[in-house]
């Protein structure tokens, strides 16, 4: 196995805020600040315990050999549906990571939480990422224009969804997910 997947906590903020200093990185957050504020990360990180215990969201620290390399999470959980997120440290892009990570958060989520369905998104320039969600076999519903905190301008969101019932029928993913969830 390669990743180690565990539930994240306020000792991970230091280390995303690390990653998140990254342009290239935070860029792609629609979310995210840049420069990142580290209060700021260190209250969403202090707070996810307890969204997890609650069943709001599930967010994973993704680790590669003992180091902190990203984040998987689970999150806007409503009317059997959530959305699926992902970011990693530049270092380790184009290595599967992200396949890998999110195909385990995709079978926790169904097999878990039970859901029956996903949503996730990307920016129309964050090709990397559309071949991730489309590898899981997510749909590509539409592109919308959605407001970038990061970039400080509007961007063209693509945004996915993934129904279960069409995640089971791509067995092979369920045989195949290599990382391990703590």
């Amino acid at each position: 196995m390669r990743l180690v997947l565990r539930p994240s906590s306020g000792a991970d903020a230091q280390r995303a805020f690390e990653i998140q200093s990254n342009w290239a990185v935070t860029q792609m957050l629609r979310m995210a600040s840049f420069p990142p504020d580290r209060a700021e990360i260190e209250a969403w990180f202090a707070d996810h315990p307890r969204e997890w215990a609650a069943g709001e969201a599930y967010r994973f620290a993704a680790f590669f050999d003992g180091r902190m390399i990203g984040l998987v999470d689970l999150d806007e959980i409503a009317d059997d549906e959530g959305e699926i997120g992902y970011w990693f440290e530049q270092a380790s892009w184009g290595q599967g990571f992200a396949a890998e990570a999110a195909t385990a958060v995709v079978l926790f989520a169904f097999s878990e939480v039970g859901l029956q369905s996903l949503r996730s998104g990307h920016a129309a320039d964050n090709v990397a990422s559309g071949r991730v969600l489309t590898k899981l076999g997510f749909r590509l519903l539409d592109q919308v224009e959605r407001p970038s905190r990061s970039r400080g301008e509007t961007i063209l969101q693509c945004r996915y969804r993934l129904a279960r019932a069409d995640f089971a029928e791509r067995d092979r993913l369920f045989d195949k997910t290599d990382a391990q969830t703590l």
